[in-house]
């Protein structure tokens, strides 16, 4: 499914129709240049998870918790990570435990472990540095979404 936004807002609001359909233990690995939209998107999926805090890039902090929802969200960043033995190290499988989503940039890093994610990718299609195309696979719950 690919669904194109013109603003940030309307990013923010496909991830709060995204968080209804999430479930404990989904991981959602992004893929998208610097700026895409993966912190907009995820800033919409806290809001449907009914975060309420500040939600920001962990891309200094690698990772950044936000535990008040419906469902724990726990925000990564690997762009800073050599690969998956560091993603390891700071306790990748401790977070799948704990029953949260874990929504992941820069899944490249370290692409064997998101073999069965939920995979979103973000686009800028056109001159228009506000379009967005985001593309979603990874089931059945994620074939349609009505906004």
């Amino acid at each position: 499914m690919t669904i194109r936004t013109r603003n940030e807002a309307e990013t923010e609001a496909v991830g709060r129709v995204l968080a209804e359909r999430l479930e404990p233990g989904d991981v959602i690995a992004y893929r998208g240049d610097l700026g895409a939209g993966k912190t907009a998107l995820t800033r919409g999926i806290a809001a449907g998870l009914g975060i309420s805090g500040r939600v920001t890039s962990p891309t200094y902090t690698i990772v950044n918790e936000y535990t008040e929802g419906r469902i724990p969200l726990f925000h990564f960043d690997l762009y800073r990570l050599s690969g998956e033995d560091e993603l390891m190290e700071i306790g990748w499988e401790e977070y799948l435990d704990r029953g949260g989503v874990c929504a992941v940039e820069w899944t490249e890093n370290a692409e064997s472990l998101f073999a069965d994610a939920i995979r979103v990718t973000i686009t800028r299609p056109d001159s228009d540095p506000d379009t967005r195309e985001i593309t979603i696979e990874g089931g059945a719950r994620f074939e349609t979404v009505g906004l």
